[in-house]
């Protein structure tokens, strides 16, 4: 069988949004997958992928172990003999490509920017050089939306193939609409790493304000928090301002039970998860008007779109949603739905990758 060698920098991303990629995969190639051991290796093991342990400094800016990251794709590669290399992210993408040599087909995945090659500065500057050399040895890049591709245009980094994808798509059948919960409070939910970037200060100013106005409201919030956020949540949910739940498994039992999901994220995304997941659960959204939110997002039709960083929008759209009535509040959510069925659905991403290694 031929070989397919993947490279990613996290478990999770590759077993949650790609687990049915890999499986195509694995009907007609040995698949073997490079990354960090997580929590989720042992099930992509069990699918049938080959695991080969390797460290990835994320967001180190160390050169030293990005050398080291270099080397051992170059190891690896020349163990493995692949017929085609996927890679996600910054440091698979480009480290994996140069670590080829032009001699193997790359198909790269920008599943966003990130804040080292968005935010100006020196860091900025070294990625994309290190871009500008590695895209001479990608056969593909896959874009998942139409401003990071134009970003590589505008830097001229040339790529020979680029092939426009929505995000990572949503398994529709995982992700099935969920029934609209009764309006005994209007819940509302956050669901991402709780970090500034993801917009969780407006999350937070829009729930103080909203809740002394409304009590009938309430706000959780589901994800990973960072140390600086620790006694901030602490100490609204004392005030029972919100709910913090944690790292949650599985966001279908969170979603359930809510009637929104608020996105008010600036951070570089490719294309929200969050935001497809909710919208495959038929939940209406509310979310910034930035790539990988707005294209999910019919302004009034699924949801409502904010300014980035503007807590007065934000506090305005969710009260616009709690006035809004019961059903056309469902509405929203059914519409959500009917979107994502017809633009995100992850087959069409898995047609689009097996159509280009093929």
């Amino acid at each position: 069988m031929k070989k397919v060698l993947i490279l990613a920098n996290n478990d999770v991303g590759l077993y949650k949004f790609r687990k049915e990629l890999v499986e195509e995969l694995l009907k007609k190639y040995t698949v073997y997958i490079s990354l960090p051991y997580g929590s989720f290796v042992d099930n992509l093991c069990d699918m049938g992928c080959k695991f080969i342990d390797t460290d990835i400094d994320r967001r180190g800016k160390n050169p030293f172990s990005d050398i080291k990251l270099y080397k051992k794709y170059r190891k690896i590669i020349k163990e493995v003999k692949p017929d085609v290399i996927l890679t996600y992210t910054i440091k698979p993408n480009i480290y994996g490509a140069l670590a080829s040599k032009g001699k193997i087909k790359v198909l790269s995945n920008i599943t966003g920017l990130g804040s080292a090659v968005e935010n100006p500065g020196i860091i900025q500057k070294i990625t994309l050089i290190l871009y500008k050399l590695a895209s001479k040895n990608m056969t593909t890049v896959f874009f998942q939306n139409e401003e990071n591709k134009q970003f590589f245009i505008n830097n001229n980094i040339n790529v020979k193939n680029s092939v426009l994808i929505p995000g990572s798509g949503v398994n529709l059948n995982y992700y099935a609409p969920l029934e609209y919960p009764n309006e005994g409070t209007i819940e509302f939910v956050f669901i991402s790493r709780v970090m500034r970037e993801k917009g969780i200060d407006q999350y937070l100013d829009a729930a103080k304000y909203i809740t002394s106005k409304y009590p009938n409201t309430r706000f959780h919030i589901c994800g990973f928090c960072e140390e600086e956020y620790e006694s901030i949540l602490s100490d609204l949910q004392e005030k029972n301002i919100i709910k913090y739940h944690g790292l949650v498994e599985d966001v279908r039992e969170v979603l359930k039970n809510v009637h929104c999901t608020v996105h008010p994220t600036y951070y570089p995304e490719g294309m929200s998860n969050v935001l497809l997941e909710s919208c495959a659960s038929a939940r209406p959204i509310i979310t910034t008007n930035r790539s990988g939110c707005r294209e999910i997002v019919d302004d009034g039709v699924n949801g409502f779109i904010v300014n980035q960083k503007d807590s007065k929008d934000l506090i305005e759209k969710i009260e616009e949603f709690i006035n809004l009535g019961y059903l056309d509040k469902k509405q929203l959510g059914l519409n959500a739905r009917k979107k994502v069925e017809k633009e995100f659905d992850r087959n069409i991403v898995i047609d689009k990758y097996i159509g280009e290694i093929s």
